[in-house]
């Protein structure tokens, strides 16, 4: 008898974690989906199943391919950049430097700041007559609309997650970097490799996992980044900054479209879950070999 319930502890353990799970994610999924099914533009109180109108006029909308290509643009400029600066400060700082902590702690201020305090923060400074255009004219160059600009709203959003997110991702690869052997750097120092050479060969290839899961997360933010945008652009100037989880928010929560909004969840974790798995079969393939 003591045998069975040792055997069910293990299962007790994740009935906490389980519970979690269904309240805020199965539970939402399912709603959502069903959702995407209703029109709410009637009667909020009683919606009608329209089966797949939804989707239809999600496909057939200019303005939601505006917001995915808002995205992906997104998803394509800050990703490299989370990929790959973090990781270069992070073989910097993991050299015997002095003042190491402290650099650390500088790096890593960004991400306790709230995004909303981080937001309104570089509002200020791409405002009209913010500190950015008295730079920009004082060296006798035009003033720049950084967030009235359809050409600079976005890229100018983009800056702010970047900012926000290297400190985070360098903290990963400086967890990862302790677990490469030394043995191998000195193997590289005996037959004279330089720094650069020393860390595409060592460093690199051995934290491969880590560059696949800070690409991954990174993407996932960059797909669903929101309060940086609510706070600084609206979506604006012209939908120039607008991205789908935006999007989502405006049609749901603005415009009570419920069942539009529910719908572009429901593509959105699709696009989402479809990162997922390229990872998983891409950079993680042998995990999961039985």
């Amino acid at each position: 008898m003591f045998k069975y319930y040792g055997k069910l502890t293990p299962y007790l353990f994740l009935i906490p974690a389980g519970v979690v799970l269904i309240i805020f994610f199965f539970i939402p999924f399912f709603q959502t989906i069903l959702l995407s099914f209703q029109d709410y533009t009637n009667s909020i109180y009683s919606p009608a199943m329209v089966g797949l109108d939804n989707y239809i006029k999600l496909f057939q909308n200019p303005i939601f391919y505006k917001v995915l290509w808002n995205t992906f643009i997104y998803l394509v400029v800050a990703v490299p950049v989370l990929a790959t600066v973090p990781l270069v400060l992070a073989i910097l700082i993991n050299q015997q430097i002095r003042f190491a902590n402290l650099y650390k702690i500088l790096i890593y201020l960004p991400v306790i700041v709230s995004i909303v305090v981080a937001a309104i923060a570089f509002k200020w400074l791409y405002a009209d007559q913010g500190i950015l255009n008295y730079i920009v004219t004082s060296m006798g160059l035009d003033s720049i609309g950084w967030l009235t600009d359809p050409d600079f709203a976005l890229y100018s959003v983009i800056f702010v997650t970047i900012w926000k997110g290297i400190g985070y991702y360098m903290i990963i690869y400086l967890a990862a970097l302790m677990s490469v052997p030394k043995e191998l750097y000195e193997a590289c120092d005996i037959d004279g490799a330089n720094f650069v050479t020393k860390h595409l060969t060592v460093t690199i290839p051995h934290i491969m996992p880590t560059i696949a899961l800070v690409t991954t997360i990174s993407s996932i933010s960059a797909m669903k980044v929101f309060a940086e945008i609510y706070v600084m652009t609206k979506g604006g100037p012209l939908d120039a900054s607008k991205t789908i989880v935006y999007y989502i928010y405006e049609r749901a929560f603005e415009n009570l479209d419920l069942g539009f909004a529910s719908a572009m969840a429901v593509v959105l974790l699709i696009i989402v879950m479809a990162f997922s798995f390229i990872n998983i079969f891409c950079f993680e393939r042998n995990k999961y070999q039985i």
